[in-house]
């Protein structure tokens, strides 16, 4: 069944993480319609894809890639939000590098590579596709190769201000860390036109005793 026709539409990969999760409500806010692609429904949303669970990229792409075009058939989306991720330590040296490597490139390069093509059948014109990525993949990270093997294409994003990182890190520099409201705000922004970058651009977020700000990074 085709999307409700409404003003705004935007599909958020990660619809049930942290962020993904902040985005949908957000954007939910503004009355946008809203759907959700994850491994499980996002009950905020307004529609949702789940993904199978599968060690098949080609099967998974393929399932999504479907299921996405069933539910908005002719209908075009102004953006696209990629916010799935994750994170994993561990040198070359470490016994779990194959394992982490395999988990990384499922949460963020899978989801990336899908976002993109999903851009080209249902992005209208001149709308918005973000990729996150680690910021740690602008500089050397011996002890997150994992993390970085998967990302190192990508850029945005620092520690996010989550509870389950404020949990497993509870004596850590809280005001370092993003708001997620600031990255749905600022996906915001973008698609609707306020400062946003030229197409192509990496951009890094950096956050200073709670204050957050966007610079362009280089590699």
């Amino acid at each position: 069944m085709a999307a409700a026709a409404e003003a705004h539409r935007v599909l958020v990969y990660g619809g049930r993480g942290a962020l993904g999760a902040k985005c949908v409500q957000y954007f939910r806010a503004k009355h946008w319609w809203v759907a959700s692609i994850d491994l499980a429904e996002n009950e905020e949303a307004n529609a949702n894809v789940v993904v199978k669970m599968t060690d098949s990229f080609t099967e998974q792409a393929d399932q999504v890639t479907a299921d996405v075009g069933k539910l908005l058939g002719e209908q075009k989306v102004d953006a696209i939000l990629c916010v799935a991720g994750g994170w994993a330590g561990g040198s070359a040296k470490a016994k779990s590098l194959y394992k982490n490597s395999d988990l990384m490139w499922k949460q963020s390069v899978w989801t990336s590579t899908i976002s993109s093509h999903l851009a080209t059948k249902h992005l209208k014109e001149g709308g918005l596709l973000t990729l996150t990525g680690a910021k740690a993949a602008l500089a050397g990270t011996p002890d997150k190769l994992s993390s970085v093997i998967a990302t190192q294409f990508l850029c945005q994003g620092v520690t996010l201000d989550t509870p389950v990182n404020r949990k497993s890190m509870p004596d850590a520099d809280f005001s370092s860390w993003t708001p997620l409201e600031f990255l749905a705000e600022t996906f915001y922004d973008w698609i609707i036109g306020k400062n946003r970058p030229s197409s192509g651009s990496l951009i890094q977020v950096v956050t200073t005793g709670g204050k957050t700000e966007l610079a362009a990074a280089h590699l």
